[in-house]
């Protein structure tokens, strides 16, 4: 199984989209600054989270969410309902 998810900064505006096979483990990755790319914008929530039988259909949602598009769909319909 694979998981895409979604972060968002807790101390500054920004948020982060990734592709796992291991959510537990990615996420303390970026909440201990290992990933160079997150680091700055350590600590996080995590807002989204959809896991796919596939690494192809992951990647397809990932590409998504990581476009203008996609960022626009998590900030209206994920950030707004919290």
């Amino acid at each position: 199984m694979y998981t895409v998810y979604a972060l968002r900064s807790l101390s500054r505006n920004y948020i982060y989209v990734g592709l796992t096979n291991n959510l537990e483990r990615r996420l303390d990755e970026h909440q201990k600054g290992k990933s160079r790319t997150t680091k700055p914008y350590k600590p996080f929530n995590l807002v989204l989270s959809e896991r796919y039988n596939s690494r192809v259909e992951a990647r397809i949602r990932e590409k998504y969410l990581k476009s203008g598009c996609g960022k626009e769909y998590i900030k209206k319909s994920i950030l707004k309902n919290q």
